[in-house]
């Protein structure tokens, strides 16, 4: 067997296709990792950028609160006061809740040009402030970006076919089949020889560009979870190249043309990477439609109106519900800041089985895409490669989740002192509240690419086990 592999290595390194496929796949896998390293450069720019702004807004207002406290009140009104706790928890002192990036995030920009990635946390609800002021073009987001990810599921496929499509019927059709299976060799060792040389070409290619572009793209592989990350990355794509293979292997056992062949898998391909999706995701939007944030958006104003023309009148039952809210003798059911707390509540309150119903339809839809994804090859694969990025919509609600948490906590530290009408003090600043992102951990995320790995082995060694039946010598020795 070691001679029919040398001996079709050399063949195979005779033939411009394989230079072509090299010279295709270097450049392609290089374009894609430039492109997923230009956004993760973007984001770390806007985190710094983000990161800076906070720490100099800080340090400008502990320093106005040390030169109030030298009794220097140049310039600075009453009703503008930085002792003011309720302007210091919604505006002054507000603290940005950062996603940071995953260590292969270069790999696949996946949901993070749509979702946020930094937050500034204030006091007030979090509908005001969940959004970030970046603007991008939709179509952009529409068509999604060239990276590793793209070229994996879309464009590797079209190169393995092109190594493959004429992997037994070339030697048919050239009369070079009969002469080699006169010799006493099986045609399943033949054939399987063939297979495993491309396979062994296409997949050191591809573990070496893997690691190429983990060094390239400055992952951090020291990073916890870092290199499991990336060996299940590798996995998913040999198990996915292994997948393209078993089916050129299939086709060609059908004893077509190579003409034949290059139809037949073309269009396996398209169905596979482009019809089957389009229709998956057509049925996923049909079958649990997203809710309309222009709805959800309407039922909150109307809310927060019908609370604030009630503002007084909900601010005296919240006194009579929290008596020791109510901060003395001298509790004003006029006072601004409260009254915008109360009202605020009251708004949360009412709009919590609204909100409660527009995540559990977006839960909803998330869970049945996640079911479904095994109706193509391509669509478990690109599910598993977001995730293993660490840039898929599951990420994206972990940090959703203690983005959640962190804001219950900020409001928990300013409400009672804004009703106490306590000052802000220059220790204060060192206690607020700050975010730490905990990553998930690297069995939550294995959790959901093993099914991926189980997905693609199971078509691929039913594709083999189908292949195999039909190689028998009499059928490969009829020309076409």
């Amino acid at each position: 067997m070691m001679q029919l592999a040398s001996f079709e290595w050399r063949l195979l390194r005779a033939d411009a296709t394989l230079r072509a496929f090299a010279v295709l796949l270097v450049a392609l896998t290089a374009y894609g990792l430039y492109n997923g390293r230009a956004w993760v450069g973007f984001q770390q720019a806007t985190i710094a950028r983000v990161s800076t702004e906070e720490s100099t807004r800080l340090a400008g207002h502990q320093a106005t609160l040390e030169r109030l406290a030298r009794g220097d009140t140049a310039g600075i009104a009453s009703w503008t006061s930085p002792l003011i706790m309720n302007a210091a928890g919604t505006t002054h002192l507000t603290r940005y809740a950062i996603l940071p990036h995953a260590p292969l995030a270069a790999f696949a920009v996946g949901q993070s040009d749509l979702y946020p990635y930094y937050t500034r946390v204030s006091m007030r609800s979090k509908q005001t402030f969940i959004g970030n002021d970046e603007i991008e073009n939709p179509v952009n987001l529409m068509a999604g970006r060239f990276d590793l990810a793209f070229v994996t599921i879309y464009l590797l496929p079209l190169l393995i076919l092109a190594l493959s499509y004429n992997l037994v019927s070339i030697e048919r059709e050239q009369g070079t089949l009969d002469l080699t299976l006169s010799q006493p060799v099986d045609a399943r060792r033949v054939i399987l020889t063939k297979l495993l040389v491309r396979l062994a070409v296409v997949g050191g290619a591809v573990v070496a560009l893997v690691l190429l572009g983990a060094l390239l793209t400055g992952a951090s592989l020291s990073t916890p979870g870092a290199l499991p990350r990336l060996a299940l990355w590798t996995a998913v794509v040999l198990l996915y190249a292994a997948f393209w293979f078993a089916l050129a292997v299939l086709v060609n056992i059908w004893r077509g043309s190579s003409a034949t062949n290059a139809v037949i898998l073309l269009t396996a391909w398209l169905a596979v990477v482009v019809v089957v999706p389009s229709l998956y995701n057509a049925a996923i939007t049909t079958m649990r439609p997203s809710p309309s944030r222009v709805e959800l958006t309407t039922a909150i104003r109307a809310a927060t109106n019908e609370a604030n023309e009630r503002g007084t009148v909900l601010l005296q039952k919240y006194y009579l519900d929290h008596p020791e809210m109510m901060g003395g003798a001298d509790a004003n059911p006029n006072d601004f800041a409260t009254r915008s707390i109360v009202v605020q509540e009251a708004v949360d309150s009412s709009m919590a089985p609204t909100l409660a119903e527009f995540d559990r339809r977006l839960l909803a839809q998330q869970a049945l895409a996640d079911r479904y994804r095994f109706a193509s090859p391509a669509l478990s694969v690109q599910a598993a490669l977001f995730d293993l990025a660490g840039t898929s919509v599951h990420r994206y609600q972990h940090y959703q989740r203690q983005l959640d948490g962190f804001h219950k906590s900020w409001q928990e530290w300013f409400f009672p002192k804004v009703f106490a009408r306590a000052r802000l003090t220059t220790d204060d600043i060192g206690r607020l509240p700050a975010f730490r992102y905990e990553e998930e951990s690297v069995a939550a995320v294995a959790s959901r690419v093993w099914p991926t790995l189980l997905g693609l082995l199971l078509p691929t060694v039913l594709l083999a086990g189908f292949a195999a039946t039909r190689m028998r010598a009499t059928e490969l020795r009829r020309t076409s």
